[in-house]
């Protein structure tokens, strides 16, 4: 089932998890691209915009120039 436009606190309720930027982040770090694709496809337009700051703030700069590629 494709899931669009999700919230934040909607996508951290589906995974079970308590950050889904971080869920996200790590789906990446372990080389699950297209899942990073997919759960970015996932979320809303305000929450997109969220995760590209989390990024910034929050992503070692050896990743972030990757991750933000990976999402557009």
């Amino acid at each position: 089932m494709k899931r669009y436009s999700k919230t934040v606190a909607q996508q951290c309720r589906y995974y079970e998890v308590e950050n889904i930027y971080e869920y996200m982040v790590e789906t990446y770090l372990n080389g699950n691209i297209s899942t990073l694709r997919e759960l970015y496809r996932e979320l809303c337009a305000e929450a997109r915009k969220e995760f590209i700051s989390y990024c910034f703030s929050e992503v070692n700069p050896q990743y972030l120039m990757e991750i933000i590629q990976a999402t557009v």
